[in-house]
């Protein structure tokens, strides 16, 4: 589409010491609000700032490829695609504008934007999205993206640009209103680096929640355990409790979104692509299954 638009997402709690960020990608699809939503949610619970950054396609980029056109055709379709392009920011941008309106979200030009309540920036970018998202996110804190649209071919290469490319803690909003995000996390460990590095990345959310519950097999010989990982969520202030589930090798993340769901969590927290990633996208695995069946936010770090 040509109405793409992302967001950052600055949180004013520090993380050692210096502000972090969050990063949020959002499509005016359609699914921007919802994602916004998320947002918006996450940035109550810590009086955060929401940097948009809308995503415009190159003109060229607007014009059939691979098609022999006269010098003047050309020229002209790329100066059509330039004003279509200024049209849906505009119409991008009133969206906005209105959402945050609506919702008392005061609109900041810059940094330094204040750290006693939720704001927001505008900004604007030319290229396409999952390009952008994946060079743009390496210095925020969390990247919200909307779930993947397997029957529209949407947004499957702005969430692997985010996960693969950025470094960084993904939120993966499904299609549906947010009323609560953080409150009560679910945590998938299987001791591998990935949900090691989910839990450190995630550690300013975790010690939000009102309730941290650690999913884990049940007598499985992990490489770090359940145990473990408990010990180091409670050094750094997070009190959390351990669910054992049953794993059936063959419907592991059919069983951790069944565990979250029991569990009452409002988002489950993984990590991603724990298999070689390439065989993992083409073959699919857990964190495929994940994307494509999650009906609550997931929070995913490679």
């Amino acid at each position: 589409t040509t109405e793409i638009y992302t967001l950052s997402l600055h949180d004013a709690l520090p993380i050692c010491g210096a502000p972090s960020d969050h990063a949020v990608p959002v499509r005016g699809d359609g699914k921007g609000e919802e994602v916004l939503d998320h947002a918006l949610c996450l940035a109550r619970r810590h009086k955060a700032h929401i940097e948009v950054l809308h995503c415009r396609p190159k003109p060229e980029d607007m014009v059939p490829y691979g098609v022999p056109l006269p010098s003047s055709r050309r020229k002209s379709l790329i100066a059509s695609a330039s004003n279509l392009a200024n049209e849906e920011e505009g119409k991008v941008r009133k969206l906005f504008d209105d959402y945050c309106a609506k919702r008392g979200i005061p609109e900041i030009d810059g940094f330094p934007w204040p750290q006693d309540e939720v704001s927001a920036t505008w900004r604007e970018a030319t290229g396409k999205q999952a390009n952008v998202i994946g060079v743009k996110g390496r210095l925020v804190d969390l990247i919200a993206v909307p779930k993947p649209d397997r029957s529209q071919n949407l947004g499957l290469n702005t969430l692997q640009a985010a996960l693969l490319e950025s470094g960084k803690l993904v939120l993966m909003c499904p299609p549906q209103p947010c009323t609560r995000l953080g409150e009560k996390i679910a945590i998938a460990w299987n001791g591998s680096g990935e949900a090691a590095r989910a839990i450190t990345a995630a550690l300013p959310i975790l010690k939000e929640a009102q309730e941290v519950v650690l999913l884990a097999p049940d007598g499985k010989n992990l490489p770090v355990s359940s145990d473990e990982a408990k010990v180091y969520l409670e050094t750094h202030g997070v009190t959390c409790r351990l669910q054992g589930f049953t794993q059936s090798s063959s419907a592991v993340a059919r069983i951790l979104l069944e565990n979250a769901k029991q569990a009452g969590a409002d988002c489950l927290l993984m990590g991603a692509y724990g298999q070689s990633r390439q065989r993992e996208l083409i073959m699919g695995g857990v964190t495929q299954y994940v994307v494509d069946h999650a009906d609550l936010p997931v929070l995913l770090m490679n």
